[in-house]
């Protein structure tokens, strides 16, 4: 997997490169859950208010 002969900012390269993408995945995972989040939110806050119209009108 890994060439000894690579020099050490090779290396350091590599492995920036692969936190890079990891983080990045870590970002996207984030980004869908709070994109979840703040659907169910509006959804919710919809339906409050629809139930605040229908409390009205009774």
């Amino acid at each position: 997997m890994f060439n000894c002969s690579k020099s050490s900012k090779e290396k350091k390269s590599f492995y920036q490169h692969k936190k890079l993408e990891m983080l990045n995945y870590i970002k996207d995972s984030l980004e869908r859950k709070i994109a979840s989040v703040t659907a169910s939110i509006e959804v919710l806050e919809n339906q409050i208010s629809r139930d605040k119209e229908v409390e009205v009108t009774n």
